[in-house]
């Protein structure tokens, strides 16, 4: 065999190494892709050496089951994983773990294994190197690359990658290009259970260029699709490559083949490649191989980097803006000026969350989001922006369309490409759509902001099915995530600054539809999560805990009553990141008696009532009727709050 085949099949021996040596994996995606990802990974703008290189090419694989592929790659080219490594595929702790982690394993670019998320997050990838290219580029092109992905059937039977794709064919994102490995079988069987669509078609009429190759072994096809897609820049391309899942073993063409190690059928599939038994060979000439590859790499990035030097030396400043943006560097000093807190009039906090968005907007060029169609309704327009679309890539604001779950994972993918700050926004109840992209988020650390409005029982004459009761309680279960329930304009400007600021972890802000007045015991401390808005005049004798639109309800009841306490908790998760000593100067523990107030779900805050205390809380769903009557129904009013404080 040439040397070129004998380097893909030492990229599927690996593979199937990996995963019985694991004796768990997928070994049925790596027989049958290899030939495209070599294919693929030769013509990509990359350097091994130099693996967070801005402009390099993005590459996703969707599919994350097959990782062992993915790592198989990663040790040829050198991106620093070890023949140990691939031994330890799937153990604790591993740069090889079962689908691929960003941030774990160097040269891996998202976290994908949840299918249609990985494709989806491509698509913001490709926006953010469109938009920056707008932003930077003059007479030189620092920033110009492509996305690329390999998926599978199962991701594109995924609801959110037709959002995405959607979405993508709108924008014409030519330089994102999909390979698709089309091989018909999914874990159940042959994908006619299920799956009978024309793909092809489907994406051509989302706006796509589709190119088929007929055999997912013919490289030269390969090849010359890729080119192909290359060279068309307006569409994105769908490249379906016909392939058969484990090819070369025994399951060739079965499900059988999908998800579990090969055990008996090893020896016969090896036989097939013309390997003998010895696991995790890799001969000398196939190292030999792929450094020739990389110098062919290195020459291309060389050319790049002449490039970059031209920039620097003739914009300085703003080479330095970019440079220091892909490192998470961004000039935030405006969020230390008082007047960015300020507000004059009482307004809902989807508005002043608004203002604060725009006041941020002025002084930062290098935010960018927008909302699921619900822009005038959640305040996420930057009005000194124009919308980003196909004729213009220099617009900040982003119309997603009715796609929350998409809106999120291609948010994710923005931050993933480095460069920029971003942000996206729908009603509090349809963070139910987005969840795990958000899921995603958290556990990338990504600092996603997501803009979450309409978020109580105040909603009202929209119902039940738009008032949210659960959501907040689901969103403070997720690790990683920080969630945050302003009682006011000043507290809303605060959870903006929190966002900005947050390198590794997204922030949820929950917003009132209804107006709610502005607190002058409302302080900046909000930053902390939670913190004394009212003190007590006398000994302290029981404390009351709200959150958000709940606040001042808090403060009413209690003005009259000297041994009380008021907390607002906009955080929690801010609030218990603080030193224990000062959550026990907020929170006594000596003082039991405590009452907590919101407008949701009282899941969760079981630990902050203890045993003495109360909570006023939803744990129904909600009603139709006007916001007050509802708030009225469900015992959310000043009344009731000194009730129960008085019987504690």
């Amino acid at each position: 065999m040439n040397l070129e085949q004998k380097s893909i099949n030492t990229i599927r021996m690996l593979s199937i190494d990996q995963i019985q040596e694991a004796n768990s994996g997928h070994p049925g995606l790596p027989l049958g892709a290899a030939p495209m990802a070599y294919t693929l990974w030769k013509k990509m703008k990359k350097n091994p050496d130099d693996p967070n290189w801005m402009n390099r090419d993005r590459f996703i694989l969707s599919a994350g089951h097959g990782s062992a592929l993915l790592y198989s790659i990663l040790h040829l080219y050198g991106y620093g994983l070890k023949i140990e490594d691939l031994k330890n595929f799937r153990q604790f702790n591993a740069l090889t773990p079962g689908h691929p982690e960003y941030g774990h394993t160097v040269g891996v670019e998202a976290t994908t294994g949840p299918l249609g998320q990985g494709i989806s997050m491509a698509v913001g990838m490709a926006l953010a190197e469109s938009h920056l290219a707008a932003l930077y580029n003059n007479e030189y092109e620092i920033i110009n690359h492509n996305t690329y992905v390999i998926c599978g059937d199962g991701d594109l039977m995924e609801g959110i990658s037709n959002e995405a794709s959607s979405l993508a064919g709108t924008l014409e994102l030519g330089k994102l290009i999909v390979l698709y490995d089309s091989n018909n079988i999914t874990i159940e069987g042959s994908t006619d259970i299920a799956f009978r669509e024309n793909v092809a078609q489907r994406y051509e009429a989302l706006g796509w260029q589709t190119i088929e190759v007929q055999d997912g072994n013919d490289i030269e096809a390969i090849s010359k699709a890729i080119e192909e897609a290359k060279a068309e820049k307006k569409k994105p391309s769908l490249i379906e490559i016909k392939t058969q899942i484990g090819y070369g073993s025994p399951r060739a063409g079965k499900s059988k083949a999908h998800g579990e190690p090969l055990g008996d059928d090893m020896a016969a599939t090896r036989e097939f490649y013309g390997f003998g038994s010895e696991t995790f060979k890799v001969d000398e000439d196939v190292y030999n191989h792929f450094e020739e590859i990389k110098k062919d790499l290195k020459f291309e990035y060389d050319k790049d980097k002449r490039v970059e030097k031209l920039y620097a030396d003739k914009y300085p400043d703003l080479y330095k803006k970019l440079v220091d943006s892909f490192k998470g560097k961004f000039n935030l000093d405006f969020l230390d000026d008082e007047d960015f807190y300020k507000f004059e009039k009482d307004m809902a906090t989807r508005a002043s969350s608004g203002e604060a968005l725009n006041r941020i907007s002025e002084k930062f060029d290098l935010i960018i989001g927008g909302s699921a169609d619900l822009a005038p309704s959640n305040n996420t327009e930057m009005k000194n922006r124009e919308r980003f679309s196909a004729d213009n890539r220099l617009g900040s604001n982003i119309g997603f369309g009715v796609r929350e779950h998409a809106m999120a994972a291609i948010t994710n993918g923005i931050l993933l490409h480095g460069g920029l700050k971003a942000y996206c926004a729908t009603f509090l109840i349809f963070s139910d759509y987005l969840k795990p992209a958000l899921r995603l988020s958290a556990l990338q650390g990504l600092p996603a902001i997501y803009v979450l409005t309409h978020d109580s029982i105040g909603v009202g004459e929209d119902g039940p099915t738009h008032q949210p009761i659960e959501q907040l309680a689901t969103l403070r279960s997720i690790p990683n995530n920080i969630v945050f329930r302003p009682a006011d304009a000043k507290e809303a400007s605060v959870a903006w600054s929190v966002a900005m600021r947050s390198k590794d972890t997204p922030v949820c802000m929950a917003l009132s539809r209804q107006g709610l007045p502005n607190l002058k015991e409302s302080s900046k401390e909000a930053r902390r999560g939670g913190y004394i808005i009212k003190k007590e005049k006398s000994d302290l004798e029981k404390i009351i805990i709200a959150t958000g639109s709940e606040v001042h309800l808090a403060l009413d009841a209690a003005k009259d009553k000297d041994g009380v306490r008021v907390i607002s908790m906009p955080s929690r998760e801010l609030f218990e990141m603080q030193p224990e000593s000062y959550q026990k100067e907020v929170i006594p523990r000596t003082c039991e008696k405590r009452l907590i107030v919101e407008a949701a779900s009282s899941f969760g805050w079981g630990k902050y009532a203890g045993l003495k205390g109360k909570i006023i809380g939803i744990d129904q769903f909600g009603a139709s009727g006007k916001g007050p009557d509802i708030f009225k129904h469900f015992g959310i009013t000043v009344e009731n709050i000194k009730k129960q404080v008085e019987e504690l």
